[in-house]
């Protein structure tokens, strides 16, 4: 296990796997075979199953337990006693355990306070999932979903901002970064399940796969220089 910050209070059992930087607070515990990435905070009473893979920058906060089957990409936030499951239909006299179903948490997605996704279920990258949320079905890419069950109402940019009133060119603009966001046909993918709703929102300004610039995170420089 590489350098790393574990409460005197918290368990990680031989054989986990933590990345550099990352910290894991009181009460906390991480089973063999989970995997968590670099500078990832574990709050409180966090509980991470064996067969986990946790990406790099992952926020997890109070009283969340994610279980085997569970992906989460790099830079997701977890909010505070969000649900994650892994069978569609448990039963105490029916042993599962070789059924857990997939659920893939990608890239900036956020889950809000008492959120509960629904296992076998993608959530798109940088979708914000509101307080309370109840996921069913995958979510796209940028789509704010809220209720019971979850639907979409909008779309979130990269910063967390709902994005509305497009302008002359038709484009979403995030009142706080200027990026830059355009509406486009959802198209398959052969490597992640079939998105339900379209159509799909892209940034024009950065690469999707590009992690947002350090000196964000430290306040050090201002949005628009990387532009």
């Amino acid at each position: 296990m590489s350098a790393c910050f574990v409460h005197e209070s918290a368990y990680v059992d031989e054989g986990a796997v933590i990345g550099a930087d990352t910290k894991i607070w009181h009460f906390c515990h991480v089973m063999k075979g989970a995997q968590i990435g670099e500078r990832c905070v574990l709050g409180q009473n966090v509980n991470v199953d064996g067969g986990v893979v946790i990406g790099n920058n992952v926020k997890i906060q109070n009283n969340v337990s994610v279980y085997t089957g569970i992906t989460i990409e790099d830079d997701v936030f977890l909010g505070p006693s969000c649900v994650l499951t892994n069978v569609t239909n448990p039963r105490s006299q029916v042993n599962r355990h070789n059924l857990y179903e997939k659920t893939l948490i990608r890239r900036g997605a956020t889950l809000g306070a008492n959120a509960t996704v629904v296992c076998g279920v993608t959530i798109g990258c940088y979708a914000f999932i509101a307080a309370g949320a109840v996921v069913t079905k995958d979510v796209p890419d940028y789509a704010l979903v809220l209720g019971n069950p979850a639907r979409q109402k909008g779309w979130m940019s990269r910063h967390g901002h709902v994005l509305k009133n497009p302008d002359a060119a038709g484009l979403l603009v995030c009142p706080e970064s200027g990026f830059r966001y355009q509406l486009v046909s959802a198209l398959p993918s052969a490597d992640l399940p079939p998105l339900t709703c379209a159509p799909a929102l892209r940034c024009l300004d950065l690469d999707e796969q590009s992690p947002l610039p350090a000196e964000w995170a430290a306040g050090t420089k201002a949005y628009q220089d990387f532009r």
